[in-house]
């Protein structure tokens, strides 16, 4: 696994503290941490961190600063990883994140931040170019699709969910105790029937998922 160098925005010290630690065992250098995303926006070039953790709400209006702070990372460093965290489910944020590029970022829920191997999935995914959504928003992103959905399975919708979450179809089996070869057959016909060209590429496939997600 590579150490990467992080920056952690939270307005909460006692999360801004737990995040910093959880990001320490999980091999990584914390290299700074803020209350604001101004103030991490006012550093992030001289800093020039591989990956930023983002509180959604923060000061001074507790509304999206988080989501802004992230757009605006991604506009100045296109290489940096980002990961989003939110107490509660807002798919709007989780929506515009992915519009400005949904290569290497991620969107959890904070209760996820309590187990150290998701924290490490999660970065280890985002850092290797990946896409990572909570079950939670995944689970409202599709819920908000009616027509394409309904000609799907219940297998083929787990495939999906489980697709959009940036699992590669080893992980989907294992998650789904089928074999790999049952995820293949389940992922074509999902792209036949979303009328998603499968590239043969996982990371694209997650890549078109989301974009479906967002028409």
């Amino acid at each position: 696994m590579k150490t990467l160098r992080v920056v952690v925005a939270d307005d909460s010290v006692l999360l801004r503290e737990g995040l910093v630690r959880v990001l320490a065992e999980a091999g990584h250098d914390v290299v700074r941490s803020y209350g604001d995303a101004d103030s991490m926006l006012a550093e992030l070039n001289t800093l020039a961190p591989d990956l930023a953790v983002l509180d959604v709400r923060m000061p001074p209006s507790y509304r999206d600063e988080g989501v802004r702070a992230a757009i605006e990372a991604r506009r100045r460093m296109p290489g940096i990883g980002i990961l989003l965290l939110s107490q509660y489910v807002e798919v709007s944020y989780a929506q515009e994140l992915l519009s400005s590029g949904s290569a290497g970022v991620g969107y959890l829920l904070k209760d996820r931040v309590a187990s150290l191997d998701e924290v490490r999935d999660a970065i280890d995914r985002i850092a290797a170019g990946g896409t990572v959504l909570d079950p939670e928003v995944v689970a409202q992103l599709v819920g908000r699709r009616h027509d394409p959905l309904e000609t799907l399975t219940a297998r083929e919708r787990e495939v999906l969910t489980l697709m959009a979450e940036g699992r590669n179809n080893a992980a989907i089996a294992g998650k789904l105790h089928i074999g790999t070869g049952a995820v293949e057959k389940n992922i074509t016909a999902i792209f036949q029937k979303l009328a998603l060209d499968d590239s043969g590429n996982d990371h694209r496939r997650v890549l078109a998922v989301i974009a479906w997600l967002q028409r």
